[in-house]
């Protein structure tokens, strides 16, 4: 039996705290979402530069940053993720996709148009879906261990195994974040693979041609998976979808060209 993804409601977070944002600039507003272990500060200067003639609004998504004690799926926390924001252009990476693609279809009327990078609309396979999940847990626990006084991995080390992965090859110091990334903290952390993790997505495949707001669909040229991933999303979104992918780059292309993702959002939101 196929599940339907469950529809966000307006009690459902009625008594979830909020989450940190910060805003710089002034101009149209556009509201960036990161990916998992990094905070609203982890953009390699594309906030910077959006900033120039846009009003930037860099949230920390829930288990992360100044959102470490806020625990939400991605139903809830797409919700809470609109409340910081209000009307604008949603950017979200990784992770951050997910959450503006659940908002993007629970809030339409606040999502003026959408930028996904290296996101997906969920794992169709329901074994592997759920071996994600199973992954994603084993994880967590690693970072905030279920048994009472086991010892927990440090975030350090935790990173240096995440940064490790090839998706992230290329990625050099002035632009990972590291240093950011460091001050999340494992319980956070756990509670975002928990609660928010790829596996927990119910696929929104068939929902997507719903949107009707403009969607940019951006994917690095090394990346194969998510620039697959990346074509499906637009052909499912339909005629007022477009994508770019951008050379030279991997998982992470706004980090590893900041200049050529903001000029592809500038044209994004004029066009």
């Amino acid at each position: 039996m196929t599940t339907t993804p469950e529809t966000p409601t307006a009690s459902a977070v009625t008594t979830t705290p909020a989450l940190h944002h910060e805003r710089k600039g002034t101009g149209r507003r556009v509201v960036l979402a990161h990916g998992f272990t990094q905070t609203g500060r982890v953009w390699a200067g594309m906030d910077g530069e959006l900033a120039r003639d846009h009003e930037v609004v860099t949230v920390d998504m829930p288990g992360h940053g100044g959102s470490a004690g806020v625990h939400a799926t991605l139903v809830d926390g797409a919700l809470l993720l609109g409340r910081a924001g209000g009307p604008a252009t949603y950017l979200g990476y990784s992770m951050g996709a997910r959450f503006c693609l659940h908002l993007a279809l629970a809030r339409p009327q606040l999502v003026d148009s959408l930028v996904l990078i290296s996101g997906t609309a969920g794992i169709d396979d329901e074994t592997e879906r759920l071996d994600r999940c199973r992954s994603d847990r084993a994880m967590a626990d690693r970072l905030d261990p279920p048994i009472p006084g086991q010892a927990a991995e440090s975030v350090s080390s935790f990173l240096a195994t995440w940064m490790a992965n090839p998706m992230f090859h290329g990625l050099g110091p002035e632009a990972d974040g590291l240093a950011e990334r460091l001050t999340n903290t494992g319980p956070g952390l756990a509670s975002s693979l928990r609660r928010a993790g790829t596996g927990t997505q119910l696929p929104l495949w068939e929902k997507l041609g719903r949107l009707t707001m403009p969607v940019l669909v951006v994917s690095g040229e090394r990346d194969p998976k998510f620039t697959a991933l990346g074509r499906r999303l637009a052909e499912a979104v339909g005629a007022n979808a477009t994508v770019a992918v951008v050379e030279g780059a991997g998982h992470a292309p706004h980090l590893h060209a900041p200049d050529v993702v903001a000029e592809l959002v500038r044209s994004h939101l004029v066009s």
